[in-house]
């Protein structure tokens, strides 16, 4: 099996949503450091302060947001305790989904980043349905280039 090189990550200030979060003791694994599935709890913490906020406008009536894929790349292990921001931005988009591209910072060090794509659900049929052109405007407004 080849071993593609990794990219260097983005720097905070490449993506242009931000959200702060901590570690918590409860977080910890017996390792002493944070659990790998923690780390999908705080890039779900970036997408959702995002999207549930109610300002923001990206509710669709009778529809709802559902994770389709996501891939997360460890890049140094997290301690506690410990405050962290989280990166989000808009890297792809379709007919029915958008990616986020996110990344997990502790002070200047970049400990995670991932790519989830998101799929907008009709809440009756459960199928796929077509981004509204409004939603769309908006999720433009996070758009960021793709990271390397």
């Amino acid at each position: 099996m080849s071993k593609e090189p990794r990219a260097a990550p983005l720097p905070l200030s490449a993506y242009p949503a931000r959200t702060n979060d901590m570690v918590r003791y409860g977080d910890l694994d017996p390792q002493g450091h944070v659990n790998n599935a923690v780390f999908v709890t705080f890039f779900e913490t970036g997408r959702v302060a995002i999207f549930r906020d109610p300002k923001s406008g990206f509710h669709v009536p009778g529809a709802n947001m559902v994770m389709a894929r996501l891939e997360v790349d460890f890049r140094q292990e997290l301690r506690w305790p410990n405050t962290l921001e989280i990166g989000s931005g808009i890297v792809a988009f379709g007919r029915t989904s958008y990616t986020f591209a996110q990344a997990i910072f502790c002070g200047e060090a970049c400990a995670a980043t991932c790519r989830a794509t998101v799929v907008l659900i009709d809440d009756a049929t459960r199928r796929p349905r077509p981004l509204p052109d409004d939603m769309l405007a908006r999720l433009r407004a996070l758009a960021m280039s793709e990271p390397a």
